[in-house]
């Protein structure tokens, strides 16, 4: 094995800092990525938590041989940082000696280390815990990460307290038949569909909050826009005048996102030539007027009066692309029957809500609305519909006792940075996918 010299004296730094150490020898830590040799020399690309650097080989200044180096390697080098403008990160290291930290026993399946992993997507997720490695894979999971950042830093700027609440529950907040259920102690259990019911109660103690977590749904669902874990962005807000409040705070938050990953992650954008939208309001339009022009514009007849089927939200989304120029759209007051027992009611037209949904380059991110918080109105919408007002008692302890009017929204984040980054997979925009065929790994 070789080992670093120990009589150079060197600081281990970061890669991000390496550019205040131009000339000094430093010692840095990374997982050796790539390496490509020349006809004296070799580029040892070295990479890092954030970056992938660029590491010069040569017999003049390197005291080991190119040969003890290998793909995959964990290692500490030391090396002199030169300053180098043609460089990703505006530097390069002079190899001089390393220490080998971890070696990989076998080679991998799928070539990792150049721009794209050619393979099925199926490949692509059996092979999910070395896949991830590819520069373009981690650039996606990097901005998945900064969506939450940003989505985080504007609800904690505007009043949001973070919760955590549990994922094995007595009843589902959905309803319906796509529950996992779950033996608990003797008792029957459910894992969470929705943080629906604790976002209410919670609302009753902060006013104001919010939760990233996974979500549940037992959807016999085998398509590319459906999963059967997947992680929600959900926020409930108290004191609504109406769930218009709800459509604005969302515009906001997504507008502020989007400027933080453009300030935050200018790399990984341009890695994936993603286009962040650029805008300042979202247009909105009722979801019959929405079905009405889909039908008129291209000839199709309406057969679903309920929901859009998903190549309506992808041809309204086209109407209003060309009509505005935005990539989103708000489809409001969706029917009463489609939407769940805990939606208000229109005063004025209740066979619909006070509900939305968000669309995002053709596909729907978002469901909202405004909630009832009257107990009695909530009671009897229970009644109407044959619910057990038992199975419920928790959840109507806090509507009992008094709540403020209120509302919320949920957002899924795969589909949300699936739309970001142009991919037709959401699986694509997952890091371990759950669905119907794929549990591991």
């Amino acid at each position: 094995m070789d080992s670093i010299n120990a009589d150079i004296t060197s600081a281990h730094v970061e890669a991000e800092e390496l550019n205040g150490h131009i000339g000094e020898k430093v010692l840095i830590h990374g997982v050796i990525y790539k390496i490509r040799e020349m006809s004296d020399f070799a580029f040892v690309l070295l990479q890092t938590k954030k970056n992938v650097l660029q590491c010069i080989y040569s017999k003049e200044y390197s005291q080991f041989a190119l040969s003890g180096l290998k793909d995959n390697m964990a290692v500490v080098i030391c090396g002199e940082v030169i300053k180098e403008e043609r460089s990703r990160t505006g530097n390069e290291i002079r190899l001089i000696s390393y220490e080998a930290l971890s070696y990989p026993v076998s080679e991998t399946p799928l070539v990792i280390n150049n721009k794209e992993i050619i393979c099925t997507l199926g490949s692509l997720l059996d092979n999910r815990p070395i896949t991830l490695r590819n520069s373009r894979e981690r650039a996606i999971f990097r901005i998945q990460a900064g969506i939450c950042a940003g989505f985080r830093k504007f609800l904690s700027e505007n009043g949001f307290t973070e919760i955590h609440s549990p994922k094995i529950v007595a009843s589902g907040a959905e309803g319906g038949a796509n529950i996992f259920d779950l033996e608990y102690f003797g008792k029957q259990a459910y894992l969470c569909q929705s943080p629906q019911f604790y976002k209410q109660i919670m609302v009753g103690v902060f006013e104001r909050v919010y939760e990233i977590a996974p979500v549940f749904r037992a959807e016999k669902h085998d398509t590319s826009r459906h999963l059967n874990e997947y992680t929600s962005i959900d926020l409930e807000v108290g004191f609504i005048k109406n769930f218009y409040d709800l459509m604005q705070i969302e515009t906001k938050m997504i507008i502020e996102t989007c400027a933080y990953l453009k300030a935050n992650y200018t790399e990984e954008l341009a890695l994936l030539k993603v286009t962040v939208p650029e805008f300042t309001e979202i247009p909105a339009i009722r979801f019959m007027e929405a079905k009405n022009m889909v039908s008129k514009t291209y000839g199709r007849e309406i057969t679903d009066f309920l929901d859009f089927d998903p190549e309506e939200e992808k041809l309204l989304c086209e109407i209003i692309k060309k009509k505005t120029g935005s990539d989103f759209v708000f489809v409001t007051h969706y029917r009463s029957l489609k939407r769940p027992f805990y939606t208000m009611d229109t005063p004025k037209d209740p066979e619909v809500t006070e509900s939305y949904d968000l669309l995002f380059r053709g596909m729907e991110v978002t469901t909202g609305g405004q909630r009832i918080h009257d107990y009695n109105a909530q009671v009897a919408k229970m009644k109407e519909r044959g619910m057990d007002i038992e199975a419920f008692s928790g959840y109507l302890m806090a509507h009992r006792y008094g709540l403020p009017p209120h509302g919320g929204m949920g957002t899924g984040l795969e589909r949300f940075t699936a739309k970001l980054l142009g991919f037709q997979n959401v699986r694509l925009a997952t890091l371990f996918p759950r669905d119907m065929n794929r549990l591991e790994p």
